[in-house]
């Protein structure tokens, strides 16, 4: 196979995979992102404790994560078929995508709002912050450098299972990887995809750091001093120096 082949071959399927990959990855933030925060608030000490409540969803989330992917998407045909009124395409392929992923980033998102300081909690508490408020004012603020790594792991795992979702029929680079490699012996086009799959997996994890750093790097800026500051609250050594002027001469 010549190299103009392969490019007429993988240039729309590089493009089924970022799409693959880019509904997957709002599907699993918008969902999973709500059910790792719900982890926590309904824990032991947590804002909303429910132990019953905490149980239920962790169970569910670990026996979704044991889940294999290419069982899972077997599994789920009848209800992609129902959904997206298809079961095999890069559309397909995105319901079983978020689904097997949705656990996988809501386990990381719970780790990442654990590591948020007890402190600021229970200042914003006695400040009179409602639950919402500490969620949305404290707990994701606080804790978006590792939301942001979380993410960055989820869409480099969802590309890995993507091109496994070409074992069944789900579009992008692995279904011909699979074709073409596999069934056809075309050794050197296999390697190619591998290649590209390796280059868009580190040009995510480059981004994905590059975002932790800068998320990182603003926070230290005093983005918890500003937290528990009133507003309107003039800063002690501007005060102090407003006095000095006042009372000079």
């Amino acid at each position: 196979m010549t190299w103009d082949q392969m490019q007429e071959l993988m240039g729309p399927a590089t493009w089924e995979t970022l799409q693959m990959v880019g509904a997957a990855t709002v599907g699993t933030v918008l969902l999973g992102l709500p059910l790792g925060v719900l982890l926590v608030l309904t824990d032991k000490g947590g804002l909303l404790q429910n132990r019953p409540v905490n149980k239920v969803l962790g169970a569910v989330v670990n026996i979704a994560r044991s889940v294999p992917f290419i069982i899972l998407m077997i599994a789920l045909i009848s209800f992609t078929r129902w959904l997206v009124g298809t079961s095999i395409g890069w559309q397909a392929a995105t319901v079983p995508l978020t689904i097997g992923a949705i656990p996988f980033f809501a386990r990381l998102v719970e780790t990442s709002v654990r590591e948020v300081d007890r402190g600021l909690v229970e200042a914003v508490q006695a400040m009179g912050g409602s639950t919402w408020t500490i969620v949305r004012k404290t707990l994701i603020p606080e804790a978006l450098p590792g939301l942001v790594a979380s993410v960055t792991t989820t869409i480099i795992t969802l590309i890995s299972y993507s091109a496994m979702a070409g074992a069944v029929g789900g579009g992008g680079l692995g279904t011909l990887a699979i074709n073409y490699g596999y069934f056809r012996f075309e050794t050197a086009f296999m390697w190619t995809i591998v290649a590209e799959l390796v280059i868009i997996v580190t040009l995510v994890q480059l981004l994905g750091d590059w975002a932790v750093r800068s998320l990182a790097h603003r926070g230290r800026g005093g983005g918890r001093t500003r937290l528990l500051r009133p507003r309107g609250s003039v800063p002690a050594a501007r005060t102090a120096a407003d006095e000095n002027e006042l009372v000079a001469p």
